[in-house]
């Protein structure tokens, strides 16, 4: 499965990876290259948890263009 996943650094310098499409899975790294190994491993982490519950894999995402 591909997903889309955000990358931000917040005040401290920390990298902040989520994705979107599965509600709540997030991580985090020191660097974007760790942030983003790491959110790999939370999003099979986060569909095997959803699946043993039987909850949804994913949510519907949309990409949407806004004027400013």
């Amino acid at each position: 499965m591909k997903f889309t996943i955000t990358i931000t650094r917040d005040e401290d310098g920390i990298y902040i990876a989520d994705c979107p499409a599965i509600p709540g899975c997030m991580s985090q790294g020191k660097t974007e290259e760790e942030a983003q190994r790491n959110i790999h491993e939370a999003i099979k982490e986060c569909l095997e948890v959803r699946l043993e519950k039987g909850m949804p894999l994913t949510v519907t995402t949309r990409e949407i263009e806004v004027t400013v």
